[in-house]
């Protein structure tokens, strides 16, 4: 018997049951807001769980630094896996709907609980679909995913590629990871942070019409975008990607809120473009990076700096043209 606290909403004339989990800090009231947009014809009896581990302002299911990554056994992962597979089989009976024609989906930690709810190797029915966003692909010690019963359940992948929390990247590993094993998959992309958006809703909720429909929604995984030519870079990747690069490597510090950054930002992909194969050419936000800015001295914004042999040689302050902001760095101008 499942002992999560939860609420349970829609009508008695809903024919289906969906369960909703929410994110790390959030509570069982997160992801009901979604349900308007989501459901608004009333076809599925929502149930929405609250996390049993406290992770103020909200609530938890799981150690964020033992599961999910790869690093092994995490019995609160499981444990929470366990109760909210017997939450769903209570609501099911409780309600009189099949657990067949459930839908699971979830949000960041909802989301690889709700992958692993809908595809783990059980006795019971594996649930109609699965909904996951800003999701990746749980690697927990003792959880067994069944990919033969998976063919059969359709997935929704969601996530966004500003993503600072999971990178997009992983998205579209966990997609294609599905793909490779036969699940039909629907994976999209939206230009968000780490939360959904109202065209990821709707696209949800013509997914959740389809299965309620008894289909299995699939689509080609789209094409990657091609990678900027001014990567972003962070202080973890610092050592790798700029002091211990083989070319001499420009770096833009900069922040959203600059003026003059946004100016000068297209000259640096133009430096980019033009001088690719010569210099590598990064970019640094330096509200999310303030340690490399202190490092640095990075004062004042936008600020280039030309970084040779693990140490920033030459800079230049402020937007200016091309031509000059390759004189000031020490770069051979061109035309």
């Amino acid at each position: 018997m499942s002992t999560l606290i939860h609420e349970v909403v829609g009508t008695p004339q809903a024919s289906r049951l969906l369960l909703l989990i929410h994110g790390l800090g959030a509570d069982e009231r997160d992801l009901g807001g979604l349900l308007s947009y989501l459901d608004p014809e009333g076809r599925f009896r929502t149930v929405l769980p609250r996390g049993p581990v406290a992770a103020p302002p909200g609530f938890a299911w799981f150690d964020m630094s033992s599961a999910g990554g790869g690093s092994g056994a995490d019995a609160t992962f499981l444990s929470s896996l366990d109760a909210l597979d017997d939450l769903l089989d209570e609501m099911c009976e409780e309600h009189d709907l099949p657990r067949s024609e459930a839908v699971v989906g979830g949000f960041s930690q909802g989301a690889a609980l709700a992958l692993a709810l809908g595809l783990r190797r059980s006795d019971r029915a594996h649930p109609a679909g699965v909904l996951a966003m800003s999701a990746w692909l749980p690697d927990v010690d003792g959880l067994d995913l069944d990919w033969e019963a998976a063919a059969d359940v359709p997935v929704l992948v969601q996530h966004g590629t500003e993503d600072p929390l999971i990178p997009v990247e992983r998205g579209r590993a966990l997609a294609q990871a599905l793909l490779d094993r036969g699940v039909p998959l629907t994976y999209s992309e939206y230009p968000m942070a780490h939360q959904v958006a109202l065209e990821s809703v709707q696209q949800a909720h013509e997914w959740l019409l389809q299965v309620a429909a008894g289909e299995r929604p699939s689509a080609p995984m789209p094409e990657a975008p091609p990678a900027p030519l001014v990567k972003p870079v962070t202080t973890a990747q610092w050592d790798a990607e700029v002091l211990r690069a083989e070319l001499p490597v420009i770096v833009d510090f900069w922040a959203p809120w600059c003026g003059p950054c946004r100016q000068v930002s297209p000259v640096v992909e133009q430096i980019a473009a033009m001088r690719e194969g010569a210099y590598k050419v990064v970019k640094v936000n330096i509200d999310e990076e303030p340690a490399l800015a202190q490092q640095y001295e990075v004062q004042s914004i936008p600020l280039i700096g030309l970084f040779r042999n693990g140490r920033m040689e030459r800079q230049a302050l402020g937007a200016k043209p091309r031509q000059q902001l390759e004189a000031e760095l020490g770069m051979l101008v061109i035309p």
